[in-house]
């Protein structure tokens, strides 16, 4: 089976970041995915997918992410039930977030910024000599 889902849009809101009774993050925000064709008037229109994050990605969601950054995402279709106040059953339809990109350049820089930081070769300023006899092509 494949459950494979790939979207590029804005968020509509600012994430928001919560924790589960055990401890572990999520985060949820709606994405506006531009369709490929306008409407009769020769407007866009868009579709709202609600995302949710989970673990580490969620913190860095709620962090890098606002209302209207641009961002990629790459997850799962889920859906999910639960029964609301008044007894009646509620379904939800949601993309579970596995991989996020953060398209918009400021959210770009601050996540080049962060991953300076943690590159260990970041100042190996070594010079490496490789010999054509050691490349495997």
């Amino acid at each position: 089976m494949i459950n494979r889902v790939i979207l590029v849009g804005r968020l509509t809101r600012d994430p928001e970041l919560r924790y589960t009774p055990s401890g572990v993050a999520n985060c949820s925000f709606t994405l506006a995915v531009d369709r490929q064709f306008k409407n009769a008037q020769g407007e866009k229109e868009a579709d709202f997918i609600n995302v949710v994050a989970w673990r580490q990605t969620a913190e860095l969601c709620a962090q890098y992410l606002k209302k209207a950054s641009q961002t990629g995402i790459d997850g799962r279709l889920q859906t999910r039930s639960y029964d609301n106040k008044e007894g009646k059953r509620v379904y939800v339809t949601e993309v579970v977030a596995e991989n996020v990109e953060f398209l918009s350049p400021s959210n770009s820089e601050n996540r080049q910024q962060a991953q300076k930081t943690e590159d260990p070769f970041a100042n190996d300023s070594k010079v490496v000599n490789i010999s054509d006899d050691d490349l495997p092509f």
